[in-house]
């Protein structure tokens, strides 16, 4: 199947979550991931209504931006290495990867250098895998109070990866607990205004759907494998 036929599947499958989620799927931001897609690709997504891609790398997103149109939004969706932020400030709306303070004060540095604010979301590392990035839940709430302190930086929410599996279920109680993770940091910090959490890959996200995410990341269900 094609990008359109693709994407038909993935808004019914959004629909029918949101609808068990008792939300709107209008609600539900989709991040076309956009890892090793040639730019002749992401225009057909373009020309298919998808209006935000994320990309992993920051040398991929450099390439292909240039060769796209100026509406597209971008996200950084990959682990960002500190040495690779001043590429980034400027060019992404929202960075999905804040992962260590070290980082934060880089974007930071370089969101007051070029007059701006960055948008960002901090990766926790809810299931503990050692091959995943990301925060321990239990560092959370300083990790955020220190970044809170850095003006070039704009905390808006959460992002997690599930552990790969043939059976989506079982991603359940990892995005379950990011949601009541956000939960609890909202009402012990009524400052952070936590709104989007990004959780939920081709292979789960209508199980993270239905925890609560509000930004989903898809490759391989809309650009085939």
């Amino acid at each position: 199947m094609g990008i359109r036929e693709n994407l038909f599947t993935v808004h019914e499958k959004i629909r029918r979550a949101a609808k068990k989620s008792g939300r709107s799927p209008e609600a539900i931001k989709i991040v076309a991931v956009t890892k090793t897609i040639s730019p002749q690709t992401i225009l057909e997504a373009v020309n298919e209504g998808l209006t935000t891609f994320g990309e992993n790398k920051v040398q991929e997103l450099l390439v292909k931006q240039p060769l796209l149109p100026p509406g597209i939004e971008w996200h950084m969706i990959g682990h960002l290495q500190t040495n690779k932020v001043k590429n980034m400030v400027g060019k992404v709306k929202l960075i999905h990867s804040l992962d260590r303070y070290s980082l934060a004060q880089e974007i930071n540095r370089w969101a007051l250098k070029k007059n701006g604010k960055v948008n960002v979301l901090a990766q926790v590392n809810i299931s503990g895998e050692s091959s995943k990035h990301g925060l321990a839940p239990v560092e959370l709430t300083g990790f955020l109070d220190e970044v809170g302190c850095l003006p070039g930086l704009q905390i808006l929410g959460l992002m997690t990866m599930a552990p790969l599996t043939d059976n989506p279920e079982e991603t359940r109680p990892v995005f379950r607990k990011l949601r009541v993770l956000a939960k609890n940091l909202g009402q012990n910090r009524p400052s952070l205004n936590l709104a989007y959490l990004s959780m939920g890959m081709s292979n789960d996200y209508e199980v993270a759907i239905e925890e609560g995410a509000n930004i989903v990341r898809i490759g391989r269900a809309i650009f085939g494998a």
